[in-house]
């Protein structure tokens, strides 16, 4: 097992994340924290834990939306406090629930996407570029949805909905991408469509690091190589998937006794059997 914030595998990628001693509290009451985590160049982090573990909340603060009460905090070489963070965010792709009910439903899919150039929810206040349509169009195919761009966002299914909020997430050419539970709510065959689409991205060279927070480990997609355990707003384990997707720290992270099964690099979990303990770490 490796720190938080250590690569684990050898990897001397610059920082793209670093966030030290980085606390948030809400009416008296700590959130998250203190905690430290580094996220370099060339990683693909999933973030696991239990709801309320504080998941959500650590994805703002990388994103720059959410500013701790304590710590610091460093994004894309830029330490947080001493630069206009709405310049950090045009290199930086999200995408959330809250984002999916923000976005008109009368917009395109392609508008959709290509909004995210100003990172913008509509299409009135700015000027568009042959090329950002010509981007847009791309990144529509390259997620098998060429045939949708021109269907309104809210006729979409949510499967296609989660695809083109990828895609826009993409619009930027980000060097960070951030993903909050993209496959919660979808059926069986809308999940493993969209996390196709994330196995092909995590072996892509661009964005250059990539967090993926879910509550389930079948939602893991292949090549995802690091992980954060999170639980009550502390840090649980990080490191290499290898090491962290664990029977032992995962049961210590969702309080409760769990069988882990891994095949073909995708990961399955559910409650071992009464009696049962979860294998050593």
């Amino acid at each position: 097992m490796t720190e938080s914030g250590t690569t684990g595998d050898g990897t001397t990628g610059n920082p793209v994340v670093r966030l030290t001693g980085v606390t948030v509290r809400r009416a008296g009451r700590g959130i998250v924290g203190p905690l430290d985590w580094t996220i370099r160049a060339g990683e693909r982090w999933v973030v696991l834990g239990p709801n309320g573990a504080g998941k959500t909340t650590l994805l703002e603060i990388a994103g720059t939306t959410l500013w701790p009460t304590t710590g610091s905090v460093e994004v894309l070489g830029a330490r947080i406090g001493t630069v206009d963070t709405r310049d950090l965010r045009r290199r930086i792709g999200a995408v959330g629930s809250a984002l999916e009910q923000a976005v008109p439903a009368d917009l395109t899919a392609h508008e959709v996407v290509m909004t995210a150039r100003h990172a913008a929810l509509g299409t009135w206040w700015h000027r568009w570029t042959e090329e950002d349509r010509a981007r847009a169009t791309m990144l529509l195919e390259r997620l098998g949805l060429a045939a949708l761009a021109d269907r309104r966002f809210g006729v979409l299914s949510s499967g296609e909905r989660r695809r083109v909020l990828v895609a826009r997430g993409l619009m930027p050419d980000p060097d960070l991408l951030l993903l909050d539970e993209p496959a919660a709510s979808l059926d069986l065959g809308a999940r493993e469509g969209l996390l196709a689409d994330l196995t092909s991205l995590a072996a892509d060279r661009s964005p250059a690091a990539i967090v993926l927070v879910t509550h389930h480990l079948e939602e893991v997609p292949t090549g995802f190589g690091h992980a954060l355990l999170i639980r009550d707003g502390r840090i649980v384990a990080a490191g290499p998937t290898s090491d962290v997707l664990t029977a032992a720290w995962l049961s210590e992270t969702f309080g409760t006794s769990i069988e882990l099964d891994r095949r073909d690099g995708r990961f399955s979990a559910r409650a071992a059997p009464a009696g049962a303990e979860a294998e050593g770490r």
